[in-house]
């Protein structure tokens, strides 16, 4: 089922909030260039995991997997996805078709700043990449899985049962709760995840909707993440492991800094690498071959 200029655009998303922003913010860009589209609330097997670890779970594609079959079937037309959400290796038939421009990339904490929370505190995260470098800053800290969509998350911050609790800034802009933020983590203390702020739209891969969609593309985001995502590939993670890649433009280069961390925080590799914008895939690999050299691969099989 082709997707043509005067078709109405099914448009697939999970129902959180937050997806439904995001799903929204991409229809609203679509209707910019003329274009009609409704959206289709899609549950995914990571939606109704909502006390277990997504690491035990399997990690891979828990939010994206049901919404790809949509698209493949062909009862939707567009997928509206975090990038950080979506594995590396796409399914024969679908296509990333754009990213648009990216949010803030990095991790916030919300409840108190990182330097104000007593000796012990209650952290939730949901993220091992987040409870694993947060461990290598402040070892002190208790750190305790939180669940939910965004808001159960902040309720349950404010019931007391954490301290602080850490999100992605991105996903709090989105929703007007910019003020939730105590403080903003930089990459050097907490490295964010690959692809985090960004939005994937994917379609089929010979279909008209790929052509539509790919007026949405954001040059300099592509690179930034595609960069992050090769390197994420090389060292073999899913956005559930303690994996950090961030990578931002510098004039006409393209800089990265990646780390692998363990669970427990008591080892961490970084590695920081540059290079031409135009060759992010290239420097993705770079970085990570340098974090293989130096004993990623060691840290990472103890946990997958």
């Amino acid at each position: 089922m082709a997707a043509a200029a005067g078709k109405v655009l099914t448009i697939g998303s999970r129902g959180s909030p937050l997806a439904l922003w995001q799903a929204n913010y991409i229809a609203s860009r679509l209707e910019r260039l003329g274009l009609a589209s409704r959206i289709e609330i899609i549950k995914t097997t990571g939606d109704h995991l909502q006390t277990a670890s997504l690491v035990q779970a399997g990690g891979k594609g828990l939010f994206t997997k049901e919404i790809e079959e949509a698209l493949l079937a062909g009862s939707i037309d567009v997928a509206v996805h975090s990038l950080k959400d979506l594995p590396t290796e796409t399914p024969a038939g679908l296509a990333i078709a754009a990213i648009p421009e990216r949010e803030d990339p990095r991790d916030a904490i919300v409840g108190r700043r990182l330097q104000d929370l007593p000796h012990g505190a209650i952290v939730g995260t949901s993220s091992g990449r987040r409870a694993a470098q947060l461990r290598v800053i402040r070892p002190d800290l208790c750190i305790q899985p939180v669940r939910g969509n965004v808001d159960t998350r902040l309720r349950k911050l404010k019931e007391g049962q954490y301290s602080a609790i850490l999100l992605a800034a991105a996903g709090l802009r989105r929703l007007g709760l910019e003020s939730e933020i105590a403080e903003i983590l930089t990459p050097e203390q907490v490295c964010p995840a690959a692809g985090q702020g960004a939005l994937a739209i994917e379609t089929r891969e010979h279909d008209k909707a790929f052509d539509l969609c790919r007026k949405l593309n954001d040059e300099s985001s592509s690179q930034a993440v595609l960069c992050e995502r090769t390197a994420l590939a090389a060292l073999g993670g899913g956005c559930q492991l303690p994996i950090g890649a961030f990578a931002e433009s510098l004039g006409g280069a393209l800089r990265i800094t990646a780390v692998v961390v363990s669970p427990d925080g008591s080892r961490h590799l970084r590695a920081n690498a540059e290079g031409p914008r135009d060759r992010p895939a290239e420097l993705g690999a770079r970085v990570a071959g340098d974090l293989l050299s130096r004993g990623a691969d060691a840290i990472l099989s103890e946990i997958q």
